[in-house]
């Protein structure tokens, strides 16, 4: 099958959001943790969770256009604090419960049956559930113009995960966490690591580490 820019504008709108989002692959399954200034608990499924820099350590994500009400969003303007929950085997099926529309005032913590836990110095609950999970700082929050899509760009200012998962050289096996990834919108997938490999330089082959 070939396609062209005119063949996808044709294609109907529903079929063309799943086409578009399958075709960037794998993407990470992330629970986003807030809370609003009445106290109340959100909590929402992304999947465009990406890495920007690591000093400061910096993570991005991007946020629909804020055409209507969007809890996460606004919260987090609001506070200036949100967490970050992978998303793990054995809690996929809750966590993509999350992705309903429920009222601001209904918690998606009590509706998808997880753990809100909530840790001294951070205003925006984690999930209890989740096996590597950090807190962040707004630091920026972009409108992209071209679809009027939100960037989110957050510092991390906290961690939480289990250290044997954590290698001597700084690497977090997350495979070893039994964190998933999605495809689409609505696909979930365990994983299997095939290897990591040697830094690449000119000239030399690549080896597995391990």
């Amino acid at each position: 099958m070939k396609l062209n820019t005119a063949d996808i504008i044709a294609m109907d709108d529903r079929y063309r959001a799943k086409f578009i989002n399958s075709l960037s692959g794998f993407k990470s399954a992330n629970l986003i943790g807030t809370t609003d200034g009445k106290g109340n608990h959100n909590l929402a499924i992304v999947s465009s969770v990406f890495h920007i820099g690591a000093n400061p350590p910096l993570v991005g994500m991007i946020s629909r256009p804020h055409t209507v009400t969007r809890d996460t969003l606004e919260n987090l303007q609001a506070t200036g604090v949100y967490t970050i929950n992978q998303v793990s085997a054995d809690m996929w099926k809750q966590a993509h419960q999350t992705s309903a529309r429920y009222p601001a005032e209904v918690s998606e913590f009590v509706e998808a049956g997880l753990t809100p836990e909530c840790v001294n110095g951070v205003a925006a609950p984690y999930v209890a559930e989740s096996r590597v999970k950090f807190a962040l700082e707004v630091r920026e929050v972009q409108n992209l113009a071209i679809n009027d899509t939100e960037l989110i760009i957050g510092e991390v200012v906290q961690v939480l995960v289990d250290e044997k998962a954590i290698t001597a050289d700084g690497y977090i096996d997350i495979e070893a966490l039994k964190t998933v990834a999605i495809s689409g919108l609505d696909s979930y997938h365990d994983t299997h690591r095939l290897a990591r490999l040697s830094y690449a330089k000119p000239n030399t082959n690549v080896e597995e580490i391990e």
